[in-house]
């Protein structure tokens, strides 16, 4: 029987992090709890690279311009999408949830999700570094894990 898992070993691992500006505060906590986490695990700074954008809507095609490059392992979304009193939130949570996943699929490498979805600011600073731990560091270790699940598993021979 075989078995595949994947490590939190990142010596080799390159990462490239998108992060929303939006809710800025809110993701900076969550980007340094991933940074954290990713050189914890052994990933240097000249293998992390951090690109922002303007908002969570966009972190989907920005995730997949860099999977699509072949230039990195995987790839950590961040960003902090906060319940106001317009339905805005769940077409900019679903639209950001449902592309992330697009992403990962169409590019066939393993992006994370480390979006907080909240329906207020004491909830996400609660996931941002909070009582409710950081999911920003959640979304780096889910990352190098998928890296090196992948680089385990046996290569696809077509499209997947």
């Amino acid at each position: 029987m075989n078995t595949y898992e994947g490590s939190l070993e990142g010596g080799d691992l390159s990462i490239a992090l998108v992060a929303s500006r939006f809710n800025e505060a809110l993701v900076e906590r969550l980007l340094e709890g991933a940074v954290q986490a990713l050189d914890r695990n052994g990933v240097g700074n000249e293998n992390i690279s951090v690109t922002w954008v303007p908002g969570a809507f966009e972190l989907p095609i920005a995730a997949k311009r860099l999977a699509a490059s072949g230039e990195v392992d995987a790839v950590i979304c961040i960003g902090a999408i906060v319940r106001g009193e317009t339905p805005h939130f769940d077409f900019v949570a679903g639209a950001a949830a449902t592309g992330i996943t697009e992403a990962a699929l169409s590019t066939g490498v393993p992006i994370t999700f480390g979006v907080l979805t909240t329906d207020d600011a004491d909830q996400a600073l609660d996931r941002a570094g909070g009582k409710m731990g950081n999911k920003g560091e959640e979304a780096a270790l889910a990352a190098l894990e998928m890296a090196n699940l992948f680089g385990a598993l046996p290569k696809p021979t077509g499209e997947i």
